[in-house]
């Protein structure tokens, strides 16, 4: 960033050419702002600056007022706009929010970048919920806490924030949304231009979606019709990018036959364009009568509805909450939701009642003159103003404890080598040096947990380009199933022939693993879809499992899978039984000295307590979880190295009870394992011991072990295969790599500092 004058707000936000209602909005108040407060065009001063939240892997084409973008799913993103902003001139910061812009749970990375500000801050809430989820509770709360002054454009909204969200009357403003001035007069001109002269016209613009129930207004139209049949309805605006992606143009699609089959396609226009402010402000110029048949009760904003009323449009409305506050008193018509024959009764009486629809028209328009930007622009201006006088370094800190011992710099998540290692057939085993060595060919194991580790990927950060792996790695194991028995061959040869015709436990259960944890995490239905059929094909034979390892690996599937099927009952009952089972094994086993269940420490050890953890939090049996907990503590107590280090029993001899633990060769494996564990036992137990340990085992990869070495490779991205006694194994083979990369995820993960699920 440049140096920027003083008295410099940054906002934060969408922003155009990001199609979206709250890009829109950021940049005609940071204009506003501008043109209006501080006297000067926004395309000459820097007293606005933008902070642009990117939607997508390449950035838009911004303006120069843009001095930093996030991309909202990468975390590092927002610790270094909070860095910019600290070091810059900005003396407060101006947030639009709204949970879907921002990444992490409910938007949750916002505070990597709120935690971390030194200026006020000010949010405008464009979404304010009566029945939030408990995140989104906990999320608009801490926003509130953290904030000098909240903006609101709805009275309504007022009272929600005190009475759902505990915001202190003080701290909220009421500013109406901002409206471009339009002048009051005649129509026909302004039909001229849109080939519409001396027809009645309604109107109805914004991004197109299935919310705003445009149906309900063709099916009132036909019956409008045969009185009035040179009526002209104008649907104007774009589908939204996120209905786009998901269902293409079928809602617009569905519109179109929709008028065809009621007889009306002659007086319908779908306008699929986005269009500027003055194509906008001449197309509202040109209407007769507004219409937002929207369904949902709790839209606290709706700027579509404020540019009507400010341009004097008598409105026929849904009573939504903002409609019902802009088109009281006469300035409206207000219709139930879906309510057809009432839509039709309304618009028939405005098009008939020439009166009726001046008088509205005016009351309207007296209204919208405390919402054209000028004024709503000064508003902003004054709070800003409030908020730098009254401001003081006294901020609200969230997760103290958390921030001491979890937070770090963390490499970035990059899935380079992961790349590199994997085919069109699947993930490879093994590599010489960064190579891939096709000599060893593939197996389940690792494909099962690469499939968790691009999961992941995908449910913290929603990158695209992950999806393509996740396909390939599922269809791995699609392929991999036995028919006739439901379970899973493991070694596959580079030509891709199966080496055995049944794999073992342990794959069956690390198979398990990544398909619960996909079906928790889907991108979309067809993945979600394949998993659950390959998961229920399996999950009859998980009882036969015997290995403790391996229904370890088992539970912590039952338990992803239960997350998203609680109501599934017989897969329940299979939690419970696996669970016991592993649990007794502790407990027979328990003792001061060797609590261990079996006489020899091996590879993977951290899953056992994890899965106890998991699974006593779940079914709500703390004992389960205290020899859980326990067992982790007693795993981590044996392999403490020197200063305060991590030192894994080592698969160079194990650690055989009465023995003596082997110290090399210490797998990457073993540090993953552990992570898990840690992360499982803080969010049972809130015991922020757990983050330290966690801590330390993620060091372990970037050189506090015994002899101090890194082994992460940053230039291939790859992870060595171990510690070794002359020091590191060079080579970075599969198993390696992905404990490494979902031990970084889960660090990710944590920084947010919240407790959502267990698991």
């Amino acid at each position: 960033m440049s140096e920027l004058p003083h008295n410099v707000i940054a906002m934060i936000g969408s922003y155009v050419p990001r199609r979206c209602g709250i890009a829109t909005f950021s940049h005609d108040l940071a204009t506003a702002i501008t043109e209006h407060v501080f006297q000067r065009p926004l395309s000459q001063v820097r007293d606005v600056v933008m902070i642009a939240m990117d939607d997508q892997a390449e950035s838009y084409d911004y303006g120069p007022e843009v001095v930093v973008r996030i991309n909202q799913h990468r975390r590092e993103d927002y610790r270094n706009a909070a860095e910019v902003i600290n070091n810059s001139k900005v003396n407060v910061v101006s947030l639009q929010h709204e949970y879907g812009l921002f990444g992490g749970d409910h938007g949750d990375y916002l505070f990597e970048l709120l935690d971390r500000l030194e200026v006020p801050l000010v949010p405008t809430l464009h979404t304010i919920l009566t029945q939030p989820s408990s995140r989104q509770l906990e999320v608009l709360r801490r926003i509130c806490k953290q904030s000098s002054y909240v903006v609101v454009m709805a009275d309504k909204a007022r009272q929600i924030l005190r009475d759902v969200y505990d915001v202190q009357e003080g701290k909220i403003r009421l500013i109406h949304h901002g409206v471009p001035d339009v002048p009051l007069g005649d129509t026909e001109p302004f039909k001229t231009r849109f080939n519409l002269s001396g027809r009645p016209t309604i109107l109805t613009f914004g991004l197109l979606s299935p919310g705003k129930s445009i149906e309900v207004v063709l099916d009132a139209l036909a019956k409008v019709v045969p009185d009035h049949p040179d009526l002209a309805y104008v649907v104007l605006g774009v589908t939204h990018p996120g209905v786009k992606r998901e269902s293409g143009e079928s809602y617009r699609i569905s519109l179109e036959r929709r008028a065809v089959e009621l007889g009306i396609e002659k007086n319908v226009a779908f306008h699929n364009r986005y269009v500027s402010l003055e194509d906008l402000r001449e197309y509202l110029q040109a209407a007769d009568v507004y219409t937002t048949p929207y369904r949902g009760k709790e839209q606290i904003t709706s700027g579509t509805l404020a540019y009507a009323v400010a341009s004097g449009k008598p409105v026929v409305s849904t009573p939504y909450w903002h409609a019902e506050e802009l088109l009281a008193d006469g300035r409206g018509c207000l219709v139930e939701f879906g309510d057809v024959d009432g839509f039709a009764e309304a618009i028939r009486g405005l098009l008939g009642d020439i009166e009726k629809r001046e008088r509205m028209r005016k009351a309207a328009y007296e209204y919208g003159r405390e919402m054209i930007w000028p004024n709503v622009a000064h508003s902003y201006g004054e709070v800003y103003e409030e908020a730098r006088r009254t401001f003081t370094e006294t901020r609200a800190v969230a997760s103290t404890g958390l921030k001491s011992l979890i937070r770090m710099s963390l490499p970035e998540v990059n899935l380079k080598h992961l790349r590199t290692m994997t085919d069109d057939t699947g993930m490879l085993q093994h590599s010489v040096y960064a190579t891939p060595d096709r000599r060893h060919g593939y197996c389940s194991d690792d494909n099962a947990r690469a499939l968790i580790v691009v999961g992941m990927a995908w449910s913290l950060f929603q990158d695209q380009n992950v999806l393509p792996l996740m396909r390939i790695y599922l269809s791995f194991l699609h392929f991999a199933q036995v028919e006739g028995t439901g379970r899973f061959r493991n070694f596959m040869s580079y030509d891709r022939r199966w080496l055995e015709e049944d794999g073992s436990d342990d794959c069956q259960g690390r198979v398990l693993w990544a398909l619960g944890h996909l079906i928790a995490h889907a991108p979309d239905p067809s993945a979600k879809e394949l998993a659950e059929s390959l998961f229920k094909r399996t999950v009859r034979n998980v009882e036969t499992i015997q290995s403790l390892r391996s229904q370890a690996f088992a539970i912590l599937g039952l338990h992803y899978y239960l997350r998203e099927h609680a109501e599934d009952a017989a897969t329940r009952a299979v939690l419970v039984k696996l669970a016991g089972r592993l649990n007794s094994s502790v407990s027979r086993s328990e003792s001061s000295d060797w609590p261990w269940p079996e006489e020899i420490v091996t590879y993977d050890n951290g899953r056992l307590p994890q899965a106890l953890i998991i699974a006593g939090y779940v079914l709500g049996d703390q004992a389960m979880v205290d020899h859980g907990l326990n067992l982790l503590r007693w795993l981590l107590e044996i392999q403490a190295g020197s200063n305060g280090s991590l030192s894994l029993i080592g698969n160079d001899g194990w650690y055989k009870r009465g023995g003596e633990r082997a110290l090399y060769d210490q797998q990457p494996l073993e540090a993953a394992a552990l992570i898990g564990a840690c992360k499982a036992a803080y969010r049972a137990s809130e015991d922020a011991h757990w983050l330290a340990e966690m801590r330390r085992c993620f060091e372990w990869y970037l050189g506090r072990n015994e002899p101090g070495i890194t082994l992460i490779d940053f230039k291939t991205r790859g992870c060595f295969d171990g510690l070794q006694a002359e020091g590191v194994n060079r080579n970075q083979g599969a198993e390696s790599l992905l404990s490494w990369l979902l031990s970084l995820l889960i660090m990710h993960e944590m920084q947010t500092g919240d407790v959502p699920n267990v698991g």
